[in-house]
Parts: structure tokens; sequence; C-alpha cells
């Protein structure tokens, strides 16, 4: 073998094992029985029928940002009957949206998710019972659970 190949070879390997790393992340139970109504009127209210987020009007209503902190609070236990199916891809899927539109709230102004360290891999969000991160979330929890569609229903802050 020319001394070329090796270190493409070697490249290529250290590449894939990069790029399966990206895309795994720790399995994550979530509690049955969530109440989504709160989330739902934060969303018809800041959100417009672009899918732009009034950021500013939401980080400057106290109550408001409390309703969303409370929300989010639901998934904090660790589940003593766990959500299966639909409702657990349906409950995984909002609690990953709002902790990144909280996360972008924290942050705001920002120009970018990007340019905060972490929006993805920071295990800062608590879901049954432990701390995970927006990878974990996609990649170890919906993922398995509803496959490619998974990227499609998921908030990252961009445009």
């Amino acid at each position: 073998m020319s001394k070329f190949w090796i270190p493409l070879i070697i490249f290529g390997l250290v590449f894939l094992a990069i790029m399966a790393r990206a895309q795994t992340g720790e399995n994550v139970d979530v509690r049955s029985g969530i109440n989504h109504d709160d989330y739902d009127r934060l969303l018809k209210k800041y959100v417009n029928e672009k899918g732009l987020v009034n950021y500013g009007a939401w980080k400057q209503n106290a109550a408001d940002v409390s309703a969303l902190d409370d929300y989010l609070k639901q998934f904090a236990p660790k589940p003593d009957s766990p959500a299966q199916g639909n409702e657990q891809a349906a409950a995984l899927v909002n609690a990953y949206n709002a902790f990144m539109l909280r996360w972008i709230l924290s942050n705001y102004p920002t120009e970018s998710v990007w340019q905060l360290k972490d929006s993805f891999s920071g295990k800062r969000n608590e879901i049954g019972g432990r701390q995970v991160s927006l990878d974990d979330i996609e990649h170890g929890a919906l993922r398995p659970l509803i496959g490619y569609r998974a990227h499609a229903v998921l908030v990252c802050a961009a445009r």
C-alpha cells in the first residue's frame, strides 16, 4: 500500500468515528400525562404564521417566561409511569423545542444558536430525573422512536 493511502484511510476512520459519536445520544424517558396547554398558549402568542418567534417580547414578559419554566418543570421528575408510543414522541418533541426556546430566551439577543457554547451537547435540561442534552433527546430517544422525521419536527433556532 502506498504512503498516500495510509494517512487517507486513517483520516477516514477518524472522521467516521467522530460522525458516529455526533449522531448518538443517551436514551431519555419522559413521564406520561404532561399538560401541554400553557406551552400551546405561549406558542400561539409568540410564534407568527411564518414560524418566527418574537423572542424580544417573550423575554420582556416575566410571567410568560415563568410559564415556560413551569411547563419545563413537568419533565424533570423521574417517571413512575413513562409515556409510550405517540405520547412519548409528542412529549419529547415538545420538550426539545421548549428547551431550545428557553435556551435562546436565556441568551437573547444572540445572532446564532451556533455562537452559544454547547447549544446541542450541553447537559442542562432536566428530564426523567437527570440532566440531558438536546442531542440526547434527538438522537437517543426521538430518532429510535420516529426515525428521520425527528429532524423535521425539532426547533434548531435557525432561519
